[in-house]
């Protein structure tokens, strides 16, 4: 006589003994466990989200807060620099704010010219030695005219009624470009 008694052999489905045990032809899926890291992980996600929101708020924030070397800047787009910084021939900065040269393209630094790009040529550190004495110790008032495609504001820049782009242009360190330049 059987010590276990299968329902299974009535009905004609097969069955497996294990040592006088029946065990069933499909077993349940055990679920798996989920590990739980600790408090590391759960602070770590958040932070870097709530990280990328206030940078998110200060980057548009950024635009109307005025730099710390600007003299003013009027409604009209005027704005006037104590002591700005020479990046290149054509590019100053005024605290946090870039300014490109308008009409005017000077020679790249090293390693600044895109690939594909036709640069100007000439020395760039000419141009830029240049423009630096051009602006040295003097206020320059500028007037924006456009933004360029990498966020720089484009303007009119003057020193002591001195266009700084003529100046570049007849001074034979840039070339006129992107525009006409009247001086």
């Amino acid at each position: 006589m059987k010590d276990d008694f299968d329902f299974r052999s009535m009905l004609g489905t097969p069955t497996r003994r294990r040592g006088g045990n029946v065990v069933p032809l499909f077993r349940p899926r055990r679920r798996k466990k989920v590990a739980r890291s600790g408090g590391l992980l759960s602070l770590l996600i958040p932070a870097i989200i709530a990280g990328i929101v206030l940078g998110l708020i200060i980057i548009q924030i950024d635009g109307a807060m005025p730099a710390w070397s600007l003299v003013g800047q009027d409604p009209a787009g005027e704005v006037g620099c104590v002591s700005p910084e020479v990046l290149d021939g054509d590019t100053l900065r005024c605290g946090a704010q870039r300014i490109r040269l308008s009409s005017i393209d000077a020679p790249e630094l090293p390693g600044h010219c895109r690939r594909g790009r036709e640069c100007t040529p000439g020395d760039p550190y000419a141009s830029t030695s240049n423009l630096r004495s051009l602006v040295a110790g003097q206020a320059v008032s500028c007037s924006q005219v456009d933004t360029d495609r990498y966020g720089r504001a484009v303007a009119r820049c003057s020193v002591q009624g001195r266009d700084l782009s003529c100046a570049q242009v007849s001074g034979g360190f840039a070339v006129q470009r992107y525009g006409p330049l009247i001086c």
